[in-house]
């Protein structure tokens, strides 16, 4: 048995053993209603509504100290997209790496990769999509139910990978409450596409009976080469780099960007007044092209175990206990044509308890553990990393102090991760690596009104360098270069203050927020100057640099038509109780830079803007959207620059029943000009752009 499963096999056993404490209550614990990242309330862009991921006290979006968003219902039904990266882009500060319709991770405040978490239900999704832009996120849009997004450092929960935000997406394998019904419930949706030949399916199904309660769902969605509105390569690339005599541009379509993709998941419950014991069991396998590469194509699969339960009021000082434990099996081959290329493997797990405390004095609070392993290897000619097995143990405690009109937080955590390679031909003798890093935060949240906050954090984070940046050592095709990581790096240390402004209620609601990052030791893959002989590709070394990020956010929503009661009799006013009429304005900005040399960060967003009118009437809901870009011109020397774009959306949707179920019928529109637009955080911004024109029309069905 190796040290992955042994692990898994105690961590089975301790929660095993917890179990029974919680069943002789059984009989005399109050039911307790828990909202929990498989629960989110109905309504959306709410800052009503409870946000589960960045705290553990049940608060709002109004009443926490982080900005989120939390995407779910229609919301995010009209913004689904094939990847987690493009479904969340254009969300307030959110932008994606674009690697393609195939692979797109989301960006956070300008930062990516490792500095953002992907979490599944509240546990690490395990991939390998922080290692290269073109792995994909091993979870698909078509089965998540909402996705919370924490902007900024969620380090005392979620540790120090997080400096730029955290990434929850939420399903309902794990159910949390009985099921009342007399029959099973569930919903079926399917969707085409013009723009890329899309076409997918989804389902799922919950049933069960008393205590016990079991969840079924599966997905399927194929596409073809994405259609763009002129050449694939940009016009600075093609007047740069031309391509040799008569080789032809491509042009209104990307080539090797079709994908195939499809999963499932199955997963039950024991449900007793006391609290909840689940497990699930979840499978994806996708296919896609990497699009940087002409004749390479991606075969990813993933299967993956989620134990997940919580007790109430086992004791007199406790309020729950809530456990949580992912384990993952995934693997992907690089396929070039038909021939079986590199091969990347990565095995792990991770499991956290959280127990929540009853009130000490003015403290409310919690206490937790959290452990995470894996074991990664990438195996082939063009394998760029060793085989490295990562452990990580951390320690954290999170407390709040509410009181009249304020609300303090306050918390510290400590991580130990070790990085260990074995001796291979490719990389030498094997190395190891351990690092203690240390991360504490303090916020203020203030209602000097009613219906109005201020919010003000500031959080101290160390995080330890990553396996890539630590033991990397070889061609990196996906990205271009020759990577080279440094094994003495130390943590990465940064300081960061967050202030947001919130309005909850009147006819204008919002959020408007700052923040500013000062990194030391600011690890980024920095030019040599060299070029590796045998590849020809540009030599980038990781390095530590003292670096700056600064900018905000504004999410406002004016509210021009609103419900009304109905007029009393004889009134002849003209009413609009069943209308509502939002206008939506949107912006951010990021501005991230090298302390010593004043020279911009690579690949970071634009300024953006976007404006909205969203109308309802009954069962009839529209949306006209328009979406701005600024150009970038603020780049790295090896990078070019982005120019801006306005696209321009809408959308109609129609509710009705069909067959006796609850069905919605709808039909998206984007970028109805054929605008082209490139994203600066994309490595292939010059030779893919977004899509073109296209329309998807789509069925929803509940029952």
């Amino acid at each position: 048995m190796n040290p992955i499963s042994r692990s898994i096999v105690g961590g089975l056993g301790l929660l095993a053993s917890m179990a029974p404490l919680s069943l002789a209550e059984e009989s005399a614990a109050p039911k307790k209603p828990k909202p929990d990242e498989t629960q989110a309330p109905e309504t959306t862009n709410s800052l009503d509504e409870v946000m589960v991921t960045a705290n553990r006290f049940d608060l709002t979006l109004f009443q926490q100290v982080q900005p989120a968003t939390v995407l779910k219902g229609r919301d995010l039904q009209l913004k689904l997209q094939p990847t987690l990266g493009e479904t969340l882009n254009h969300e307030p500060g959110v932008s994606s790496t674009s690697f393609g319709p195939g692979a797109s991770r989301p960006v956070v405040r300008g930062l990516g990769d490792d500095r953002v978490r992907i979490l599944q239900n509240g546990t690490s999704v395990i991939d390998v999509s922080n290692v290269s832009p073109d792995h994909a996120v091993a979870t698909d849009p078509l089965t998540i139910r909402s996705v919370e997004v924490v902007r900024g450092p969620a380090t005392l929960l979620y540790g120090p990978n997080t400096i730029g935000g955290v990434v929850n997406v939420i399903d309902d394998r794990i159910p949390q409450e009985r099921f009342e019904g007399q029959y099973p419930s569930g919903k079926f949706e399917t969707s085409v596409g013009s723009v890329d030949d899309l076409f997918s399916q989804s389902g799922a199904l919950t049933w069960g009976a008393g205590p016990i309660v079991f969840h079924l769902d599966g997905f399927n969605r194929s596409t073809e080469n994405l259609d763009i509105p002129g050449f694939a390569r940009s016009a600075a690339l093609r007047a740069t780099t031309p391509l040799p005599p008569g080789t032809p541009e491509p042009y209104g379509f990307i080539p090797n960007s079709a994908t195939d993709s499809k999963g499932a998941g199955l997963g039950g419950s024991y449900i007793w007044d006391g609290g909840f014991f689940g497990l699930s069991f979840s499978g994806v396998d996708s296919n896609y092209g990497t699009v940087g590469e002409p004749d390479v194509t991606i075969d990813l699969r993933q299967r993956r175990w989620d134990l997940r339960g919580a007790f109430y009021n086992p004791a007199p000082w406790i309020k729950e206990i809530n456990y949580k434990l992912g384990y993952s099996d995934y693997d992907h081959t690089e396929f070039e044509a038909t021939t079986p290329g590199t091969q990347f493997l990565i095995e792990g797990f991770n499991g956290r308890i959280e127990l929540l405390h009853e009130k000490i004095g003015p403290l409310e609070g919690a206490f937790g553990v959290e452990s995470q392993a894996s074991e990664f290897s990438a195996l082939g000619a063009e394998a760029f990393l060793p085989s490295v097995e990562t452990r990580t143990n951390s320690l954290f405690f999170f407390e709040e102090i509410p009181l009249d009109q304020i609300r303090l937080q306050f918390g510290a955590r400590y991580d130990h991760q070790t990085g260990e390679t074995q001796f291979s031909p490719g990389f030498g003798p094997g190395l190891e690596r351990g690092f203690d890093a240390f991360s504490t935060s303090a916020g203020i949240v203030y209602n000097p009104v009613e219906d109005y906050a201020i919010a003000l954090s500031l959080a101290y984070t160390q995080r330890p360098p990553t396996y890539v940046e630590l033991f990397a050592n070889g061609p990196h095709v996906a990205t271009g270069i020759f990577e080279i990581g440094d094994p003495n790096l130390g943590t990465e240390d940064s300081i960061s203050l967050d202030f947001s402004l919130r309005k909850k209620s009147g006819r204008v609601t919002g959020s408007v927020s700052g923040f500013y990052y000062h990194f030391n030791d600011f690890v980024s893959a920095q030019p040599t100057g060299a070029v590796d002989p045998v590849d020809l590709l540009p030599v980038f070394a990781y390095q530590a640099i003292g670096a700056d990020f600064y900018g905000g956010e504004i999410e406002t929503t004016f509210h021009l038509l609103a419900p009304v009661e109905a007029p009393a009799a004889g009134d002849t006013t003209t009413s609009t109780r069943d209308q509502r009429l939002d206008l939506i304005l949107r912006a951010d900005y990021v501005h991230a830079e090298d302390r010593k040399t004043g020279e911009p960060v690579p690949r970071i967003p634009p300024f953006r803007a976007s404006a909205a009118l969203d109308y309802s009437k009954g069962p009839f809901s529209a949306r006209l959207e328009g979406q701005y870009a600024a150009s970038q011109d603020r780049h790295a020397n090896y990078e070019l620059a982005t120019d801006g774009y306005f696209l321009v959306n809408a959308s109609i949707s129609y509710d009705l029943k069909l067959g006796g179920f609850d069905t919605t019928l709808y039909l998206r529109c984007n970028n109805l000009t054929n605008e082209e637009a490139r994203q600066s955080t994309s490595f292939l911004k010059d030779i893919a752009p977004m899509a073109g024109r296209g329309v998807i029309a789509g069925l929803r069905t509940e029952f």
